[in-house]
């Protein structure tokens, strides 16, 4: 019996799914436009656009932050998805190999510096994520047990130690009233200090980022594969596997130097792309992309909307991501029973 003719309407059927998610939260994004606090709690469509209130509101905080969270969502999301394909591990997420603790540090470092400037926040948040990442390699070269992916494992258990210990250092000595206040906010992760120009000063990189990890999708799923599986199908393992680390890295640091720490998106939206478009890496991982943006920006909107006082995003992308991930486990070990 000739497979190709289903094969060919359950790629059709994924498409069609794929394009109804995307439309979707477009949809989402543009209703989510005129959801917040002002002129009153709700949704308010402006009857009067020459109100120069209205349109800085729109135009100039509501906007830049469902543009930065759709942008956050997909980065982080594309990211956790690769290094769950790299690693063969579903429980991989982008700070996996001591990223997010890197860049944790790198911010707060510079926070207690009193510089004053975002950008260095953001060059510092970012050098010292790399660094985590080239750490991580460095390290499981040395190491002289299992395989080299277990080795990446264990170096970026150990890296992760190192600098979650520095950045306790850095709380010691921050000042209480204002430097420790400030790192505690970035590390609960926000989009509230949303500007055009941040979102400026990494779109290009993000994007490149988004890009190559797209371009790439297809040969994830071999990737995952043993190293000599891999090398047999014409890949050279060794060296897609550390491109595609040091994008996702690039983009995911670029990224939370600006939002802050945000959780389980990286790790919560690659499943369920998974299990909503299969294990096909060029349906699911856009997939995912689409679900992290959708994702974030629910949990933004819920956050500057449910409270007088604004909820940090990374308080509910937590709450929210592990209610998704008990219930996805669930559905799973059922599945394995049946």
């Amino acid at each position: 019996m000739n497979a190709a003719p289903f094969y060919r309407v359950e790629q059709k059927r994924r498409g069609i799914r794929l394009s109804l998610l995307l439309v979707a939260t477009i949809a989402l994004s543009v209703l989510f436009l005129f959801a917040g606090r002002y002129p009153k709690p709700g949704f308010t469509f402006p009857s009067d656009w020459t109100d120069p209130m209205v349109n800085t509101i729109v135009l100039q905080v509501r906007l830049p932050r469902i543009l930065l969270a759709l942008l956050a969502g997909a980065m982080l999301s594309a990211s956790g998805f690769t290094f769950q394909m790299l690693f063969s591990n579903p429980l991989v997420e982008p700070g996996f190999l001591g990223v997010s603790q890197g860049s944790a540090f790198g911010a707060a470092l510079m926070i207690v510096l009193g510089t004053g400037s975002s950008v260095l926040v953001q060059l510092s948040a970012t050098f010292f994520g790399l660094t985590a990442l080239l750490a991580s390699y460095l390290l499981s070269k040395r190491f002289r047990f299992g395989g080299a992916l277990l080795r990446l494992v264990l170096s970026g258990i150990a890296v992760s130690a190192i600098y979650s210990s520095a950045l306790g250092v850095v709380k010691i000595v921050a000042e209480p009233t204002k430097d420790l206040q400030d790192i505690t906010f970035w590390m609960m992760g926000g989009l509230w200090n949303a500007t055009w120009n941040q979102i400026f000063s990494i779109l290009s990189i993000v994007v490149a980022c988004l890009v190559i990890l797209f371009c790439y999708r297809w040969k994830l799923n071999l990737l995952s594969l043993q190293e000599k599986t891999s090398f047999s199908v014409g890949l050279n393992p060794k060296r897609d596997r550390l491109i595609l680390l040091i994008v996702a890295t690039v983009g995911t640091t670029l990224t939370i130097s600006i939002t802050g720490l945000i959780g389980w998106v990286g790790l919560i939206t690659p499943h369920l792309g998974r299990k909503l478009f299969g294990s096909d890496s060029s349906y699911s991982f856009p997939a995912s992309m689409i679900l992290g943006s959708l994702f974030l920006l629910l949990c933004d909107t819920i956050g500057r909307t449910l409270l007088p006082t604004e909820i940090p995003i990374g308080l509910l992308t937590s709450f929210l991501g592990a209610f998704v991930f008990i219930v996805i486990l669930s559905l799973k070990h059922q599945e394995g029973k049946a």
